[in-house]
């Protein structure tokens, strides 16, 4: 992603913000940690509690203590050597899982379903994602899919307009898969690059949304047998270790095919961005560290492990 010195600048700037909490969790419960070339038992314990606590879960807490158990150093494990090897492995679980996501379905569109709990910031990631693809210069076209509620058709056309993009939607109560024949219909005559559909968020009834999500791919397999060609999940961090119960639902009923992280701000919970590359091994596509339309990007495994541990 290109961006020019002001705007990397800022964005690494709202990405500390973001991981501040995680950080400053881990830093507190390393300080004081010193030793000569290897850590004892007791210190990697308390180490790998340190890594529990900043929400990067017991497997990827427990990864880099077995890191750290191998790990000889040369010049003393002080608190700057240990953050800097945690650095290294956090990055080491992350770059496999960073995955922009690319526009490559032939013949157009690429299909992405948007999925995730309500007040997840679903609606608003839709719109951003919209207009990280707009600076790509693809053509993108939005489908209103979730028809149970009228404030998230109404909150995605407002954004439609705001970004001069179609918008394809049905009435508030109406058959979503309807809506989606319709905007891949649309989507296709006018040669447009990604058609992304939001979905409803309801997470009650398990089986009535998976039922309606395998109606929408049937609908979808009859126009285009290769769609959906993606199924983004959309997590807010601040729910900490819930979100990935919610991976756990979303990967059963609708077979999610990467992630989105969003509200990455400074109140959020961000090592649970470890715990799921860990856990799960999802492409994480893109964060999100605030409410403006720019705030959603792909992400630098690196940096992001540097902010974590409190070395960047």
């Amino acid at each position: 992603m290109s961006a020019d010195e002001t705007g990397s600048t800022s964005w690494s700037d709202r990405l500390f913000g973001g991981f501040r909490k995680t950080s400053e969790k881990l830093t507190e419960n390393l300080a004081g940690i010193v030793s000569k070339t290897r850590l004892d038992d007791a210190q990697l314990d308390e180490i790998e509690d340190a890594l529990i606590l900043s929400d990067l879960g017991p497997r990827a807490a427990a990864r880099i203590r077995a890191k750290l158990a191998g790990e000889r150093f040369d010049k003393g494990a002080d608190e700057t050597a240990i953050r800097q090897a945690v650095a290294e492995e956090i990055a080491a679980i992350l770059r496999p899982v960073a995955k922009p996501l690319d526009i490559v379905a032939f013949p157009r569109p690429q299909v992405i379903l948007v999925i995730g709990v309500n007040g997840s910031g679903k609606t608003t990631t839709i719109a951003k994602l919209a207009h990280l693809f707009q600076e790509l210069d693809y053509s993108v076209m939005l489908a209103a899919g979730d028809t149970f509620r009228a404030a998230a058709i109404g909150q995605l056309g407002v954004w439609a307009d705001r970004l001069g993009i179609e918008i394809v939607k049905g009435p508030e109560g109406g058959d979503p898969s309807a809506v989606v024949f319709d905007a891949v219909k649309a989507a296709t005559d006018k040669g447009i690059d990604a058609l992304i559909v939001d979905t409803a968020g309801r997470l009650q009834n398990k089986r009535e949304l998976m039922d309606e999500l395998a109606k929408i791919r049937r609908v979808l397999g009859r126009l285009n047998p290769e769609a959906p060609h993606d199924v983004v999940l959309v997590l807010d961090a601040t729910n900490g270790q819930n979100a990935l119960q919610q991976i756990e639902i979303f990967k059963e009923v609708a077979g999610v095919t990467g992630l989105i992280m969003t509200k990455l701000d400074g109140t959020a919970r961000g090592g649970v961005l470890v715990a799921a590359a860990e856990q799960y091994g999802l492409p994480i596509h893109a964060i999100g560290v605030g409410e403006k339309i720019d705030d959603l990007r792909p992400f630098d495994p690196d940096l992001v492990a540097r902010v974590i541990a409190g070395v960047a």
